[in-house]
Protein backbone atom coordinates (compact mmCIF):
# COMPACT_ATOMS: atom_id res chain seq x y z
CA UNK A 1 0.00 0.00 0.00
CA UNK A 2 1.32 3.42 -0.98
CA UNK A 3 1.68 6.08 1.70
CA UNK A 4 -0.89 8.12 -0.24
CA UNK A 5 -3.66 5.50 -0.22
CA UNK A 6 -6.53 5.66 2.25
CA UNK A 7 -6.11 3.48 5.30
CA UNK A 8 -8.60 2.21 7.85
CA UNK A 9 -7.26 2.57 11.39
CA UNK A 10 -8.02 0.45 14.44
CA UNK A 11 -10.99 1.91 16.27
CA UNK A 12 -13.65 1.15 18.85
CA UNK A 13 -16.43 -1.18 17.69
CA UNK A 14 -18.79 1.77 17.16
CA UNK A 15 -16.32 3.82 15.08
CA UNK A 16 -14.89 4.04 11.60
CA UNK A 17 -11.55 5.84 11.25
CA UNK A 18 -10.06 6.42 7.80
CA UNK A 19 -6.96 8.45 7.02
CA UNK A 20 -5.05 9.54 3.93
CA UNK A 21 -1.87 11.54 3.34
CA UNK A 22 -2.57 14.17 0.68
CA UNK A 23 0.07 15.81 -1.48
CA UNK A 24 -1.07 19.37 -0.74
CA UNK A 25 -0.58 22.00 1.96
CA UNK A 26 -3.10 22.06 4.80
CA UNK A 27 -4.62 25.41 3.78
CA UNK A 28 -5.45 24.06 0.31
CA UNK A 29 -6.93 20.85 1.74
CA UNK A 30 -9.02 22.93 4.13
CA UNK A 31 -10.27 25.07 1.23
CA UNK A 32 -11.18 21.99 -0.84
CA UNK A 33 -13.02 20.51 2.16
CA UNK A 34 -14.96 23.65 3.16
CA UNK A 35 -15.69 25.54 -0.08
CA UNK A 36 -18.98 24.25 -1.59
CA UNK A 37 -17.68 24.89 -5.13
CA UNK A 38 -14.82 22.46 -4.52
CA UNK A 39 -16.92 20.03 -2.49
CA UNK A 40 -19.35 19.59 -5.40
CA UNK A 41 -16.45 18.18 -7.46
CA UNK A 42 -15.35 15.40 -5.09
CA UNK A 43 -17.74 14.73 -2.20
CA UNK A 44 -18.87 11.13 -1.86
CA UNK A 45 -17.84 7.73 -3.21
CA UNK A 46 -17.10 7.00 -6.86
CA UNK A 47 -20.03 7.72 -9.17
CA UNK A 48 -21.83 10.03 -6.73
CA UNK A 49 -22.57 13.71 -7.23
CA UNK A 50 -23.58 16.22 -4.58
CA UNK A 51 -26.00 19.14 -4.69
CA UNK A 52 -25.83 21.65 -1.84
CA UNK A 53 -29.11 23.26 -0.81
CA UNK A 54 -27.58 25.47 1.90
CA UNK A 55 -24.22 25.75 3.64
CA UNK A 56 -23.77 27.74 6.85
CA UNK A 57 -20.18 26.96 7.83
CA UNK A 58 -20.02 27.98 11.49
CA UNK A 59 -20.59 26.24 14.83
CA UNK A 60 -24.34 25.64 15.03
CA UNK A 61 -24.69 26.09 11.26
CA UNK A 62 -26.17 23.52 8.90
CA UNK A 63 -25.03 22.07 5.61
CA UNK A 64 -28.01 20.56 3.82
CA UNK A 65 -27.23 18.57 0.69
CA UNK A 66 -28.28 15.63 -1.42
CA UNK A 67 -25.95 12.92 -2.64
CA UNK A 68 -27.04 11.44 -5.96
CA UNK A 69 -26.07 7.80 -6.40
CA UNK A 70 -24.93 6.35 -9.72
CA UNK A 71 -28.22 4.41 -9.88
CA UNK A 72 -30.27 7.64 -9.58
CA UNK A 73 -31.10 7.25 -5.88
CA UNK A 74 -31.06 10.49 -3.89
CA UNK A 75 -29.70 10.48 -0.35
CA UNK A 76 -30.64 13.56 1.71
CA UNK A 77 -27.98 14.64 4.21
CA UNK A 78 -27.81 17.20 6.98
CA UNK A 79 -24.63 18.21 8.78
CA UNK A 80 -24.75 20.32 11.93
CA UNK A 81 -21.39 21.89 12.74
CA UNK A 82 -20.36 21.57 16.38
CA UNK A 83 -16.76 22.82 16.31
CA UNK A 84 -14.63 24.42 13.61
CA UNK A 85 -10.97 25.22 14.24
CA UNK A 86 -9.41 26.46 10.99
CA UNK A 87 -7.39 24.71 9.55
CA UNK A 88 -7.11 21.93 12.17
CA UNK A 89 -10.46 20.21 12.67
CA UNK A 90 -14.17 20.08 12.00
CA UNK A 91 -16.58 18.27 14.30
CA UNK A 92 -20.19 17.77 13.26
CA UNK A 93 -23.22 15.57 13.60
CA UNK A 94 -24.40 13.84 10.44
CA UNK A 95 -27.90 12.70 9.59
CA UNK A 96 -30.70 13.02 7.07
CA UNK A 97 -32.79 15.73 8.75
CA UNK A 98 -34.91 13.09 10.50
CA UNK A 99 -32.29 11.43 12.68
CA UNK A 100 -28.61 11.72 13.53
CA UNK A 101 -26.55 8.80 12.25
CA UNK A 102 -23.14 9.60 13.69
CA UNK A 103 -20.77 12.28 14.92
CA UNK A 104 -17.82 13.00 12.66
CA UNK A 105 -14.47 14.49 13.56
CA UNK A 106 -12.18 15.45 10.70
CA UNK A 107 -8.57 16.34 11.47
CA UNK A 108 -6.10 18.10 9.13
CA UNK A 109 -2.48 17.54 10.19
CA UNK A 110 0.62 18.89 8.47
CA UNK A 111 3.29 16.30 7.65
CA UNK A 112 6.14 18.12 5.93
CA UNK A 113 4.66 19.70 2.80
CA UNK A 114 1.69 17.28 2.83
CA UNK A 115 -1.51 17.03 4.83
CA UNK A 116 -2.97 14.02 6.61
CA UNK A 117 -6.75 13.97 6.75
CA UNK A 118 -8.24 11.67 9.38
CA UNK A 119 -12.00 11.08 9.45
CA UNK A 120 -13.43 9.56 12.63
CA UNK A 121 -17.11 8.60 12.58
CA UNK A 122 -18.58 7.65 15.94
CA UNK A 123 -21.93 5.84 15.90
CA UNK A 124 -24.28 5.43 18.87
CA UNK A 125 -23.76 1.64 18.84
CA UNK A 126 -21.63 -1.02 17.17
CA UNK A 127 -24.80 -2.25 15.46
CA UNK A 128 -25.42 1.18 13.92
CA UNK A 129 -21.83 1.22 12.64
CA UNK A 130 -22.16 -2.28 11.22
CA UNK A 131 -25.40 -1.33 9.45
CA UNK A 132 -23.78 1.47 7.44
CA UNK A 133 -20.76 -0.71 6.69
CA UNK A 134 -22.90 -3.56 5.38
CA UNK A 135 -25.81 -1.63 3.83
CA UNK A 136 -23.95 1.36 2.38
CA UNK A 137 -20.34 0.16 2.07
CA UNK A 138 -19.18 2.96 4.37
CA UNK A 139 -15.56 1.86 4.67
CA UNK A 140 -14.91 1.47 0.95
CA UNK A 141 -16.98 4.60 0.33
CA UNK A 142 -14.83 6.54 2.80
CA UNK A 143 -11.66 5.42 1.03
CA UNK A 144 -13.11 6.48 -2.34
CA UNK A 145 -14.23 9.78 -0.80
CA UNK A 146 -10.66 10.66 0.19
CA UNK A 147 -9.27 9.38 -3.13
CA UNK A 148 -11.58 11.76 -5.00
CA UNK A 149 -10.37 14.62 -2.78
CA UNK A 150 -6.77 13.68 -3.63
CA UNK A 151 -7.62 13.78 -7.35
CA UNK A 152 -9.19 17.24 -7.04
CA UNK A 153 -6.17 18.56 -5.13
CA UNK A 154 -3.88 17.28 -7.91
CA UNK A 155 -6.01 19.12 -10.49
CA UNK A 156 -6.00 22.36 -8.45
CA UNK A 157 -2.22 22.24 -7.96
CA UNK A 158 -1.64 21.75 -11.71
CA UNK A 159 -3.38 25.03 -12.52
CA UNK A 160 -1.73 27.03 -9.75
Amino acid sequence: MSEHESQVLEAADNEIVITRLLDAPRELVWEAWTNPEHVAKWWGPNGFTTTTKSHDFRPGGLWIYTMHGPDGTDYPNEVKYIEIVKPERIIHSHGDGQREWFQASVFFTTEGDKTRVTMKHQFPTAEARDEVVLKYGAIEGGKQHLARLAELLTQIRKVQ
